[in-house]
């Protein structure tokens, strides 16, 4: 698939990341006490509300908390009003029969491959290990990464996964990330043409090199997980979302937004979820 930006005389591919959204079939289903719908609904009308433009949406994973159909409706339902398409991938809370069975969707779309204009591209992988909170990838994930990658060394590139392939420096989180990522950057490290590397799961803003790659993660939106923390702990920041500008000559700028401070709090005395 290729998704070009909205003009021709454009020079730049706009993204919105919004990930970690843990919707209920139910409408009234929390989340550590965050109703993670309406958490949801905010984050939407805050991206509308700043009125920019974005070219395509990117949600990488933990869609839903319960793993019914009707909550990945839920999610389709209320990202309408963006009207872009949106390019989905599952993490560890989501079931995939669930996700697959709003396929074919107007909006949502599940691919592996997506050109991005005439200069990127982005690779979206799945590393879901099925009933466990750490990712891994499978050979055939990693060889789809390698031949994407190889099959266009013009395009710059972006690779989209929910677990991140870097500790952030919580012990707790560190332990759940993604078990095999000395063999995604042996296969990364190869491709100067991958910039940015894009994940959810973590619940906090991360921004960081690694192999000289910028890699990414985005605040939930909903329950937000508080930095540097070795054990199970919340923060009092707020839901937020990410932009991301892809320029034709390769760079990229990002920034996160959030909702007004004090918006969703969750039970601070939780211990875990």
């Amino acid at each position: 698939m290729k998704v070009m930006p909205r003009s021709s005389l454009e020079d730049a591919i706009e993204l919105l990341h919004i990930t970690d959204t843990h919707l209920f079939g139910d409408v009234d289903g929390s989340l550590l006490s965050v109703n993670t719908l309406d958490s949801f609904k905010a984050v939407i009308n805050g991206v509308m509300n700043q009125n920019s433009s974005f070219d395509v949406i990117l949600s990488t994973g933990d869609i839903s908390q319960d793993h019914s159909a009707k909550s990945y409706e839920l999610f389709e339902e209320h990202i309408i009003p963006l009207k872009q398409h949106c390019f989905w991938l599952p993490g560890n809370h989501d079931f995939k029969p669930s996700m697959e069975a709003l396929l074919p969707s107007r909006q949502v779309k599940q691919s592996t491959h997506v050109l991005l204009g005439d200069h990127w591209q982005m690779i979206l992988l799945d590393s879901q290990v099925v009933g466990v909170p750490y990712g891994h990838l499978a050979e055939e994930q990693l060889e789809l990464l390698e031949e994407k990658l190889s099959a266009s060394p013009e395009r710059y590139s972006l690779v989209l996964l929910h677990h991140p392939p870097v500790l952030v420096g919580s012990q707790w989180l560190d332990q759940h990330t993604l078990k095999n990522s000395d063999d995604f950057w042996k296969r990364v490290s190869k491709y100067p043409n991958v910039k940015g590397i894009i994940c959810g799961h973590v619940h906090q803003e991360v921004d960081v090199y690694c192999h000289n790659v910028r890699v990414l993660a985005t605040p939930s939106t909903c329950v937000q997980f508080k930095p540097n923390s070795d054990t199970f702990a919340l923060d009092a920041l707020s839901p937020g979302w990410r932009q991301i500008t892809l320029r034709n000559n390769g760079d990229l700028s990002t920034s996160v937004r959030r909702l007004t401070q004090g918006q969703f709090q969750p039970n601070f005395n939780s211990t875990g979820y």
